[in-house]
């Protein structure tokens, strides 16, 4: 008994010195991975109340646009881009203000609101609409260098047509004629061919004479062939 009571007391002594040693570095280790977990589960609760008060002021925004009132709209803009401008919400909160102060007659407002959107936004889509209606603004207000700058920029394909379609309504507008047509022809051809937009294009192309002499001399596209009578379906009996 007095062997084990000895070994058991120079086992304590040895975590004792190793504690005396190293246990400030066990300390710190075990404060340091502490901190990092209640940092983390800080961080994620934040963020859940950063984008939920982001929400919130965005449906705000969102029910004076469908209300069409500009004024009602304005705290909960103002909130949103001053408080939560690095959250998806702000930037469309602006696109959707912007197009109630354009309406209401502040288009300087809307302008900005505008420019805002697109120098805050971390999303393509969310820019290229801001990019559009910026430019249909400018169109308005018969900037026409300014609204083409708005728009030549590299853009998603999808967004390639309508943004073609804007440029030559800027270029007629500005009476560039045969550059509109060049324009309008580009989106022509982007756009998909059972689209109805297609058709309000091309009368705005045959407006200016329609397809420039090289894309008239172009072979037209070629078609699948039929199928032979063979593989039709046989009719119902």
């Amino acid at each position: 008994m007095p062997i084990y009571d000895l070994q058991e007391q120079e086992q304590i002594d040895d975590l004792k010195a190793w504690w005396a040693q190293y246990g400030k570095y066990v300390s710190a280790a075990v404060t340091t991975v502490a901190v990092v977990v209640i940092g983390v589960q800080g961080w994620r609760w934040y963020q859940s109340s950063h984008a939920e008060k982001a929400g919130a002021l965005y449906l705000a925004v969102s029910e004076a646009a469908r209300a069409k009132d500009a004024a009602k709209a304005k705290d909960p803009a103002t909130q949103i881009e001053d408080q939560f401008s690095g959250t998806a919400y702000a930037p469309r909160a602006a696109l959707l203000y912007a197009r109630l102060l354009y309406d209401a007659g502040d288009k300087s407002g809307a302008k900005a609101q505008l420019q805002w959107a697109i120098d805050h936004s971390s999303e393509d889509e969310v820019k290229a609409v801001a990019r559009f209606r910026l430019a249909q603004a400018l169109l308005d207000e018969k900037a026409y260098d300014d609204a083409l700058r708005a728009i030549d920029v590299k853009t998603d394909e999808a967004f390639a047509a309508i943004y073609a379609d804007l440029k030559g309504d800027i270029l007629a507008a500005a009476g560039k004629s045969a550059e509109a047509r060049e324009a309008y022809q580009s989106a022509f051809a982007k756009l998909d061919a059972k689209s109805g937009y297609r058709a309000y294009v091309q009368a705005k192309l045959d407006s200016l004479g329609g397809p420039t002499a090289s894309a008239a001399g172009a072979p037209p596209p070629a078609t699948a062939p039929a199928p032979p009578a063979s593989a039709a379906p046989a009719a119902a009996k």
